[in-house]
């Protein structure tokens, strides 16, 4: 009888599962139909026009960053219902060229777990989700994290591996184990998830499998020694050019003069991997990679031999004002990595360039000389930083200002939203002459000489930009109004 009662609970569990899936297919075209219904109620004043945002409600850290079947796949974190942090939804984008994006159908639903934060790879030809499944419990620590799979042949359409979790328990059962990173070096896979020691110093943990579904405890890849935060979130790993980089996202970090003035840091540490010994050793210390006020959880990919990065274009525990409208919280743009000189650069992509629609100022910028553009703007100075630069951006119609400043004597960049919310940073321009601005309906991205320092922050004016020249010199402007690349 044995055989047969095992084939009648193969079938109950065959049709439990079965319908199960029907009923996840059914709860994603039921928020699909919401997403459409609820789009015309969201107001558009604040809504980006070349920036990855949500069609409707809360969106946190990019997830997934990945290159597949010839597209640029992105999801992120995503709560459909409401414009703040809610039970986590994968919102899903893609692209042909990272800079014109498609709304794709919602890719993960919670069902038992929330979909945390997690990443994407291609095995075959099929698409591989790798994401933290955080379920909450009326039990101390009230919460557990672990890691789940899901699956795709098309990119578009995700089903849930039956075998979750994959991944149970962190080794000394911390319950804050999330955000895997997922990548292929010979003939396995690897995963560095980010978590925290019994006495909260934050860590990254480094596993592999050659399946994705039975997965070795390696090693602790790195860790605070206690100056570095009591947890380490969304960590990547990756190769660029010829040294390794740990990216992570620290929490609790002690601010120290101008840095760490966010509520939680994005930044990295290079050295040196053995795939051997699985010994990561650091040989530059951290160093934030954005100094803006809005940069978190930053994610990486490499294609076709360069290294591109999304961030979350946003920040914990601060107002955004966009949430009365219906949404919150958008992408940065993507920007090409290189390593010089032991620190990163961050640039626009080149591909950043199509978007240029019609050409809004070529010419001189005398001080105190003001010029008008409309929402979305690219913005390249030219100047003598041997002395004082000062420019003042606004709304043509009010709202909010912010201020750009470098001194010379002081060598420091400042972005400054008034009442003392500034962030600034050293700088050496090395006979560089040139600032490059971003400029979207809520967002401001600076981009000093090759990218050696960059600003990411978020700003709201209304009906447009105005940016006034406050400098002691005349300034050489040349500017572009940009096309529309997102829907909105």
């Amino acid at each position: 009888m044995a055989p047969l009662r095992n084939f009648l609970w193969f079938c109950f569990i065959t049709a439990v599962y079965s319908k199960s899936i029907h009923q996840y297919v059914d709860a994603k075209a039921e928020l699909e139909n919401y997403i459409e219904n609820k789009i015309p109620d969201i107001n558009p004043r604040f809504r980006p026009h070349y920036h990855v945002a949500p069609p409707v409600g809360w969106m946190n850290d990019p997830n997934g960053f990945s290159y597949y079947k010839g597209e640029y796949h992105l999801f992120y974190q995503f709560y459909p219902y409401d414009s703040i942090w809610g039970p986590m939804h994968w919102g899903h984008v893609s692209s042909p060229d990272l800079v014109h994006w498609k709304q794709l159908p919602t890719a993960l639903l919670p069902n038992e777990e929330q979909c945390f934060s997690g990443s994407a790879v291609q095995d075959g030809d099929m698409m591989v989700l790798m994401y933290t499944g955080h379920i909450v419990s009326d039990k101390e620590p009230y919460y557990n994290e672990t890691q789940y799979l899901a699956f795709s042949n098309d990119g578009t359409n995700f089903h849930k591996y039956s075998g979750n979790p994959v991944l149970p328990a962190a080794p000394n059962g911390s319950p804050d184990f999330r955000d895997p990173k997922v990548w292929r070096h010979g003939d396995h896979w690897y995963v560095i998830l980010g978590s925290k020691t019994n006495d909260k110093r934050g860590r990254v943990l480094l596993y592999r499998s050659t399946d994705m579904k039975s997965w070795e405890f390696l090693t602790v890849l790195a860790e605070s020694q206690g100056d570095m935060g009591y947890m380490w979130e969304c960590p990547d790993f990756f190769e660029l050019d010829g040294k390794f980089v740990l990216l992570m996202s620290p929490q609790g970090l002690v601010p120290q003069g101008d840095r760490y003035k966010n509520t939680y840091q994005n930044g990295y540490i290079i050295g040196s991997f053995n795939y051997e010994t699985f010994e990561f050793v650091q040989e530059v210390p951290f160093q934030e990679i954005d100094f803006g006020h809005d940069f978190y959880a930053a994610q990486t990919t490499e294609v076709n031999g360069k290294r591109y990065l999304i961030s979350w274009f946003s920040m914990w525990e601060v107002p955004h004002p966009e949430d009365v409208d219906g949404w919150a919280g958008m992408m940065t743009i993507a920007r090409e990595l290189k390593l010089v000189d032991g620190k990163i650069i961050m640039k626009p992509i080149d591909q950043m360039l199509v978007l240029r629609e019609n050409v809004a100022i070529v010419g001189n910028l005398e001080e105190n000389e003001g010029v008008e553009f409309e929402k979305a703007v690219e913005i390249n100075i030219q100047a003598n930083f041997n002395e004082k630069v000062e420019l003042q951006l606004e709304g043509r119609e009010g709202g909010d200002k912010v201020w750009l400043r470098w001194d010379s004597e002081v060598g420091k960049v400042v972005v400054d939203r008034g009442s003392d919310d500034i962030r600034q940073v050293e700088w050496q321009p090395n006979n560089s002459h040139t600032w490059r601005i971003f400029l979207d309906s809520s967002s401001l991205e600076l981009f000093c000489g090759i990218g050696d320092v960059v600003f990411s922050s978020r700003v709201y004016p209304l009906g447009g930009w105005k940016l006034i020249n406050l400098s002691i010199q005349d300034i050489k402007i040349e500017a572009y109004h940009l096309k529309k690349s997102f829907p909105v």
